[in-house]
């Protein structure tokens, strides 16, 4: 396990808590222990976490979402299962609070106490797609664990998600997701003629982003949160939306 010091070193290091350090090292030793199962890369990661874990983004996330493909929600109950025992070996006490299937798929909750700490993982895996989709393989290269391989969606699915989520739910975090891709260059020119209606909300600045985005994002993100509804804006305006 994670000592103490290397916790709060690196949280330090990071701008953020200790809670957020903690629960990013269990995502890291899920994923590493979870694609180590043969068949799991019939299970894609894609998310809020794997835009920070894949490409960068400086929000921290509580979930990991994935999308099935051709796979039974008992083959994904036993790679979780064997996932929580291989974390365990890390000297962690893993235990599974929630696993079940759901109208969309799959929904696991993992508890793994780092320390004094109440790190919970929620898994969620759609099995709404149908026909054949390839993923691709990535290799990871944690700052507190061994690089390991897993599966992610492509790139240009995970960008539709996040901005039908943006569409139909507008949370804070989405509309911050939508600020990374549109700076990392991800959202192609065909996407952005469907985001002209998300201007509205952050015109009204009816969205406290601060009270919910707060937590997870480094104390240097500050500033750009007070302002974040013009500064969005003004990227949506670059981008010609």
């Amino acid at each position: 396990m994670i000592s103490r010091e290397t916790l709060v070193q690196t949280a330090r290091r990071l701008q953020t808590t200790e809670l957020n350090v903690a629960r990013e090292y269990c995502q890291h030793l899920f994923l590493r222990a979870f694609y180590s199962e043969r068949g799991s890369e019939h299970v894609m990661f894609k998310g809020g976490t794997a835009l920070r874990i894949l490409y960068g983004s400086p929000r921290f996330s509580e979930d990991l979402d994935f999308s099935g493909f051709r796979v039974r929600v008992k083959e994904i109950e036993d790679w979780v299962t064997s996932a929580a025992a291989e974390m365990e070996r890390e000297g962690l006490a893993v235990s599974i609070q929630e696993s079940k299937v759901t109208s969309g798929g799959y929904l696991g909750i993992v508890a793994c106490p780092v320390h004094d700490l109440p790190v919970q993982i929620q898994l969620q895996v759609s099995l709404r797609q149908r026909g054949k989709v390839a993923g691709r393989g990535v290799v990871v290269t944690p700052d507190l664990l061994p690089a390991y391989t897993l599966t992610q969606l492509l790139e240009e699915l995970i960008v539709r998600e996040k901005l039908g989520a943006l569409a139909s739910r507008g949370k804070p975090r989405d509309y911050y997701d939508l600020y990374f891709m549109l700076r990392k260059g991800m959202v192609s020119p065909e996407m952005l003629s469907s985001l002209s209606r998300v201007k509205g909300p952050l015109a009204k600045r009816a969205i406290d982003f601060d009270q919910d985005l707060g937590p997870f994002l480094p104390r240097n993100q500050a500033t750009l949160l007070k302002e974040f509804p013009r500064v969005l804006l003004q990227e949506l305006a670059r981008h010609g939306v």
